[in-house]
């Protein structure tokens, strides 16, 4: 097994990853961190940017890098450096308690929002004043899964880039377009432009997520906004949707976390689309 070849916290290579963690620093470098070998694995097939390839470089100490040479050799294919630190160096970079010993640095993936309304989505999860990268990161996962179009965090939620939200979209994150900061009325308005019914999840809400299911009203082309995971949605984001919608409790809980209703509301529209007369066909993917 090699010598590691960064031994030194105090490298330029390991402090510029370092700052990584803090969201002013990614801002201006536009540049993320993507730890485990599954983030990896997604940041090396993912098509990259105007700007270049996605993994700008790999940090991997000598035994991950034997451990997981599949994906050092496919690094190296799309022309991202690999670099061997020691375990300390690792830790130093990793924002883990138990660094799995691989560190990719990538360039932002968000997609501008007017390109997400070009492409006609049809199933669209907004994220209002969400703040929490955990949960952040689940939705982002969720909406993957259930075979949404797009995400949008309004200006004032989580960094999507946030390391543990990276973590929690367990390689989502490089799968579906994301669009940052955009103010909620003008994700509202743009999509309702665009011919999608935009629906706001909230347990106090007027109407009752079967009953959308039985009369068919979530067959065509719908967005999602979900709340704060404290407070819900305020009165002012709740009058811009089209219908405010709540998730029956049909057991004594109290109510459901975040990206548990996210997750229940997903799935629901995703079923409808694909059911016959709904906006996606039975085969699409």
């Amino acid at each position: 097994m090699p010598a590691p070849e960064l031994t030194s916290l105090r490298s330029t290579r390991v402090t510029a990853a370092h700052r990584l963690a803090k969201r002013s620093f990614r801002g201006k470098e536009r540049r993320f961190l993507a730890e485990g070998p599954q983030a990896v694995r997604e940041a090396i097939a993912h098509p990259g940017t105007e700007g270049g390839r996605t993994l700008v470089e790999l940090y991997a100490t000598p035994e991950a890098a034997e451990r997981h040479a599949d994906i050092v050799a496919a690094a190296r294919t799309v022309g991202a450096p690999v670099l061997t630190a020691t375990p300390e160096v690792m830790a130093e970079i990793s924002d883990t308690v138990t660094p799995q010993g691989l560190v990719g640095v990538c360039r932002f993936l968000d997609s501008p929002f007017e390109e997400i309304l070009r492409a006609g989505p049809r199933l669209v999860a907004v994220l209002a004043n969400v703040r929490d990268p955990g949960n952040a990161g689940t939705v982002l996962r969720c909406a993957d899964a259930a075979g949404a179009d797009a995400m949008v965090l309004t200006d004032a939620s989580v960094d999507p880039y946030n390391p543990k939200a990276v973590r929690a979209s367990a390689g989502s994150l490089f799968h579906l377009p994301v669009a940052v900061g955009v103010p909620v009325d003008t994700a509202v308005a743009g999509l309702r432009a665009a011919g999608v019914r935009v629906v706001a999840a909230d347990g106090a809400g007027g109407r009752d997520l079967d009953a959308e299911l039985d009369e068919g009203t979530m067959n065509g082309p719908t967005a999602w906004i979900f709340g704060n995971e404290a407070w819900g949605l305020p009165e002012e984001t709740r009058a811009l949707a089209d219908e405010v919608v709540r998730v029956p409790i049909h057991g004594r809980a109290e109510s459901l976390n975040l990206a548990t209703a996210a997750a229940v509301c997903l799935y629901a529209s995703a079923r409808a689309q694909r059911a016959p007369g709904g906006c996606r066909s039975v085969t699409s993917t």
